[in-house]
């Protein structure tokens, strides 16, 4: 399984790190790209520190979550394998999304490697999955989202059910990033499925 992870500046780092451990865990090869604001983030929302330099969080994080299966891409790599169709990509991933990159997304514009990967995962018609993790939404997040739904996107976004009775935080990630990891067609033991015991 060849996955690639985009990580965008919206709140959720801890989705993308679950995420990363489970690809981790089916063996899958990820290749990761971060923004500069999702390295701002992960520092605070992972590491709790501000003080890190975005880069050196994002290089922390994905060695620390992804393991030997995971490779860090930069922004502005064109030469990364996730800029054309005629690399083998089985999914693509952007958790968490931001409402900036939906809408760039949705209007055809790539202004990094991250929107060049899901315009080509669109135009391939391979699996993208967006994990938007905003609230309220607005009118113009709404016609982004419909505007992706339309052209063959996946949005999932980061709601955890309760369900399953979580008992921590912890488990209300383990619930989105296992949804995700399904979407993904990877298996995991992440939650607790529906009319089992």
């Amino acid at each position: 399984m060849h996955v690639f992870l985009g990580i965008t500046g919206a709140s959720g780092a801890p989705y993308a790190a679950r995420l990363l451990q489970g690809f981790a865990a089916a063996g899958a090869q990820v290749g990761v790209c971060a923004s500069a604001s999702a390295g701002e983030v992960i520092a605070w929302e992972i590491y709790r520190d501000r003080t890190i330099p975005p880069e050196q969080a994002v290089e922390r994080f994905v060695t620390e979550y992804g393991g030997e299966g995971a490779t860090l891409y930069g922004e502005r790599d064109w030469f990364a394998p996730y800029a054309s169709g005629s690399a083998k990509v089985d999914s693509y991933v952007i958790c968490p999304c931001s409402m900036a990159t939906c809408g760039t997304i949705a209007s055809s514009s790539q202004a990094n490697l991250i929107h060049r990967a899901a315009s080509v995962a669109l135009k391939e018609r391979r699996p993208l999955i967006l994990v938007p993790r905003e609230m309220p939404l607005s009118v113009l997040h709404l016609r982004a989202l419909t505007t992706l739904t339309e052209a063959g996107a996946m949005v999932a976004p980061a709601s955890p059910g309760f369900y399953t009775h979580p008992e921590s935080v912890a488990d209300m990630v383990d619930f989105v990033a296992g949804r995700v990891l399904d979407l993904c067609g990877i298996d995991h033991a992440l939650l607790q499925r529906w009319g089992s015991a």
